[in-house]
């Protein structure tokens, strides 16, 4: 085995908080399984795009998968991973609207939950755990909020994936300066959610036509996605 010899952090890097100056983009996520053809027919069965699927012929083959919209893949394979097949859980998959989401993948053929919610200050339960805990309540948000709607699947492995309902970030997890969208259907559902609240802006001020739409639509979206002050 090849000597390897690491470097201690700096007493910099461990008392401050100093903000990373180099990008680190996440990009890949092993999903471990025991069938892999079995596995990538249920993950081309998704609608992701197929990135590769490489074979030496002897000892080692890599898929890699891609969901639609996303910076970070999937790969499985042979050779790639000792864990055991099955255990990569609670890996989220971030939407704009759940139940659109839930609807394509019921079409696909996938068991998916029904969409479920959590209990506010309740963690502790019998289901299947994921990002707020162990218990789950039938249904979407009831105040619609973002990070709180969910619905769940596996593939056949028993890997464990969730979708999960983001409209709005929470403030400084995106840049504010940039506004960016994965993909046309989570910039048509910006729009749409855009227009509602431009219906209620429009009733505020007497139901005059506001000439200026566009400008408020703007503002809006980019309020929304970077989570600052919407417009009223």
């Amino acid at each position: 085995m090849a000597n390897q010899t690491y470097e201690s952090p700096s007493t910099a890097s461990t008392s401050d908080a100093i903000a990373a100056k180099i990008d680190m983009k996440f990009e890949i996520v092993v999903i471990p399984v025991s069938d892999i053809d079995r596995a990538k027919k249920f993950y081309q069965s998704l609608g992701w795009r197929l990135d590769a699927d490489y074979d030496n012929g002897k000892d080692f083959r890599v898929i890699q998968f891609t969901p639609p919209g996303s910076g970070c893949s999937v790969i499985f394979g042979k050779n790639i991973t000792a864990a055991a097949p099955g255990c990569a859980q609670g890996l989220y998959l971030i939407v704009s609207d759940i139940e659109a989401a839930r609807k394509e993948l019921l079409g696909r053929g996938v068991k998916i939950s029904e969409v479920f919610h959590d209990v506010a200050g309740v963690y502790a339960g019998t289901d299947e755990p994921y990002l707020f805990g162990r218990h789950r309540v039938s249904g979407r948000d009831p105040e619609h909020r973002s990070y709180r709607s969910f619905a769940s699947f596996h593939d056949p492995d028993g890997n464990g994936w969730l979708l999960q309902e983001i409209t709005t970030r929470l403030a400084g997890r995106i840049d504010s300066t940039t506004t960016t969208f994965a993909s046309t259907n989570d910039l048509a559902s910006a729009f749409r959610r855009a227009e509602a609240a431009h219906g209620e802006y429009e009733k505020r001020m007497g139901g005059q036509r506001d000439e200026n739409w566009s400008d408020w639509y703007a503002a809006y979206i980019v309020a929304e996605q970077a989570g600052t002050e919407l417009p009223t």
